[in-house]
């Protein structure tokens, strides 16, 4: 396979979870008039499919380092394929909350797989060079998602929106099988075994440089995941915009995400990757500050109110597309032998963190701009305290690989 080849294969992979939440989200507030849902009924859309998803990564990962990527690839893409039709196919809230968590194991599949791929094929900073650009592309993908969701919810409604996942689905499983070559350079048969995968997953959790990149992967996505889950209400509901006008601000938020992830590129080129992300949680910190005192001030109700949110929101993605490759290549990095289990341990822990964090934003939505702000808040925080201290402590990978 050639390199451009493994970019993009990466990128689809990765941007499944984009896809699976992005297109979903502008449908959201019609899906909950149409199928008579509560608030937290509608959360739970999303954090069950995140809990599934995280879940899933702790039995794929150890299936995948023992029989190969591939099969492993397109078993969860056929699922994947098979779960969003029945998304779009919902006849009520049970229905489709049971189809999302379904949506969700399959999703865990290709997620984990991409992030053991890069660690299969390249060297630690090389593999962040890789997940950089595949990010970038997810980006790519991510800033067509919400634009194309809202303008099928406002134009011909909130199924086809779903159908557009499914589309999606369908032609990453056929460029899998039509070009993916396994790249799990050797099986391990003890992989399953039950002392074996405990030991594994231990070892790799009491790792030091594992539980940083970890933590800062997860802080990132948490405080991402923190906008996603509230801004469909905040920008639809509070402040009365269209679902294409959202789509559309969703649209400019990816782009600030691109822009991170070429200039996390551009620093890893002149410098080591634990000073790239001290710098890019300077801009983390000041996005959270900068929303929360905006909210307080009562400018997100003013005519410029998107800009006065999104604003501070771009700060937050410049630096989420440098911590966001950073942190999951390097989280993997010392593991080239346990890469999938390793791999499947960080999802599950990123999505453990947004299962409870959806469950806390389901009970303070009352207004909802202020559950963003304090979310994105915290999690900023979160986020420079691991930057500046634990990085620059175990923030080494090449260091503390493993052999």
């Amino acid at each position: 396979m050639s390199r451009h080849f493994v970019v993009l294969l990466l990128a689809l992979l990765l941007g499944l979870q984009a896809v699976t939440t992005d297109l979903y989200l502008p449908a959201l507030p019609a899906i909950r008039e149409s199928l008579g849902a509560n608030m937290t009924e509608i959360q739970l859309t999303l954090t069950a499919l995140l809990l599934a998803f995280g879940l899933s990564q702790l039995v794929w990962g150890p299936l995948s380092d023992r029989y190969g990527r591939r099969p492993i690839l397109l078993a969860g893409m056929s699922a994947y394929v098979l779960a969003s039709v029945a998304c779009v196919a919902a006849p009520s809230m049970d229905w489709l909350i049971a189809a999302r968590a379904l949506q969700g194991v399959a999703m865990g599949a290709a997620v984990m797989a991409a992030r053991a791929i890069v660690r299969d094929l390249f060297a630690p900073q090389e593999g962040a060079h890789i997940m950089s650009q595949a990010l970038s592309g997810l980006g790519i993908i991510a800033c067509t998602c919400a634009p194309v969701g809202g303008l099928l919810s406002d134009w011909v409604g909130w199924r086809y929106a779903l159908l557009a996942v499914t589309v999606f689905g369908l032609f990453t499983l056929a460029l899998l099988y039509w070009g993916y070559r396994e790249t799990l350079p050797q099986r391990r048969a003890d992989a399953l075994h039950w002392r074996a995968l405990v030991r594994a997953n231990l070892e790799i959790f009491r790792h030091p440089v594992f539980r940083t990149w970890c933590a800062l992967s997860s802080a990132s996505y948490l405080g991402l995941f923190t906008f996603l889950a509230t801004s469909s209400f905040v920008f639809t509901r509070q402040l009365g915009y269209s679902n294409t006008t959202y789509g559309l601000l969703m649209f400019t938020m990816s782009l600030a995400y691109i822009v991170g992830t070429f200039w996390g590129r551009w620093m890893l080129r002149r410098t080591s990757m634990h000073r790239t992300v001290g710098v890019a949680a300077a801009l983390t910190l000041s996005g959270g500050v900068l929303l929360t005192a905006l909210a307080h001030l009562g400018l997100n109700q003013a005519w410029y109110g998107a800009g006065a949110i999104m604003a501070p929101v771009y700060l937050f993605m410049l630096g989420h597309g440098v911590h966001q490759p950073c942190g999951q290549s390097a989280a993997v990095a010392p593991f080239p032998h346990k890469a999938g289990t390793a791999s499947a341990l960080n999802g599950f822990l990123m999505m453990l963190g947004a299962f409870f964090m959806g469950g806390w934003l389901g009970r303070h939505m009352d207004v909802p701009v202020f559950a963003m702000a304090h979310g994105m808040l915290l999690w900023s925080a979160v986020i420079a305290l691991i930057a500046w201290t634990a990085v620059q402590r175990y923030g080494k990978p090449l260091a503390h690989a493993q052999p």
